[in-house]
């Protein structure tokens, strides 16, 4: 038997050595990350005390922004201090916690996203039918499910299955992503990656083909509209369908990719793997407060009134 050295803490190695770049790099997720806090904190506000904005779109983004609040906060304040400090220890249960957490949020994500795409399509395509399909006894049905089902599908399968870490504490990211972490287990990896795999398969690409097939029929629905709107609608949904592809894409190229299956070539891809979790991570929770709320109109009405009252 080979001797192995339980670890209780794990090093971050982060982007760079160069202090340089570390400080440009800070004051650019720094920016992120407070357009990120402010612009989803403002929708939710929003969102609560504005009564002719209690529908079911509304309601539905109120959760989305309060799951960007939550997965960046997660990741982002620690990269901010590992980026300033040069030491990025992290311990085990701090490093588990933060593992969880993103998985659980991005998971709730993925799966909140269809239900957003749902609604929009019974709304535009079938109008007659929303005041009873999208009630809100089935709203708070429906977005509880999105919750369960997304603990009992990331969460309940990895408690399941813990990871012990020994022998190596480095990894080459800046969060304790599960990919990376996994790199560090003492054993066999070989029935992780395959559940992991797989429930990515089913999580991942079933929720993307169900809202390419609500925007798919919403597309359709408004060019068969002739009015001024439509060129209006159009472009909301191309701007929806762009943050859920850049959102699932580079989810997918994590998950889906080489390296997500075969430990031993993790380390040539986990560069891109670094740089992909970026864009799900950092700034996919900035752009969609920005693309799905604050370029609405009842939105912008109700953010100038509340300016317009600071300022009286």
């Amino acid at each position: 038997m080979e001797n192995q050295t339980v670890i209780t803490e794990v090093i971050l190695l982060g982007f760079s050595k160069d202090p340089k770049i570390n400080i440009a790099l800070f004051f650019l997720f720094l920016t992120i990350y407070l357009i990120t806090i402010t612009g989803n904190c403002l929708i939710i506000c929003i969102i609560l005390t504005n009564v002719r904005l209690h529908v079911p779109m509304y309601f539905f983004l109120c959760n989305l922004s309060f799951i960007d609040f939550c997965y960046s906060s997660t990741a982002v304040p620690r990269l901010l201090s590992d980026l300033l400090f040069s030491c990025r220890i992290i311990s085990n249960v701090a490093c588990g916690a933060q593992l969880y957490v993103i998985l659980f949020m991005g998971g709730t994500e993925c799966q909140l996203l269809v239900l957003m795409a749902y609604d929009r399509y019974i709304a535009i395509c079938r109008p007659l039918h929303y005041p009873v399909q999208m009630r809100w006894s089935v709203c708070y049905r429906l977005t509880a499910f999105v919750w369960i089902c997304s603990f009992m599908i990331y969460i309940f399968p990895s408690l399941l299955m813990p990871i012990t870490l020994c022998n190596r504490n480095q990894i080459n990211h800046f969060m304790c992503e599960l990919l990376a972490v996994i790199k560090l287990s003492c054993g066999d990896i070989y029935l992780n990656e395959l559940t992991i795999f797989s429930i990515s398969f089913i999580t991942l690409l079933i929720p993307l083909v169900l809202i390419l097939l609500s925007y798919g029929f919403i597309i359709s629905s408004i060019l068969k509209i002739r009015s001024t709107g439509r060129s209006k609608a159009f472009s909301t949904c191309t701007s929806h369908l762009a943050v859920v592809a850049l959102y699932f894409g580079t989810v997918m190229l994590m998950y889906f990719g080489p390296s997500s299956m075969y430990s031993t070539d993790q380390e040539k891809y986990s560069s891109i793997e670094k740089y992909s979790s970026i864009f799900y991570v950092i700034i996919s929770p900035m752009l969609n407060p920005l693309i799905y709320s604050l370029n609405n109109r009842e939105v912008k009405n109700t953010i100038n009134k509340v300016l317009v009252k600071m300022y009286q």
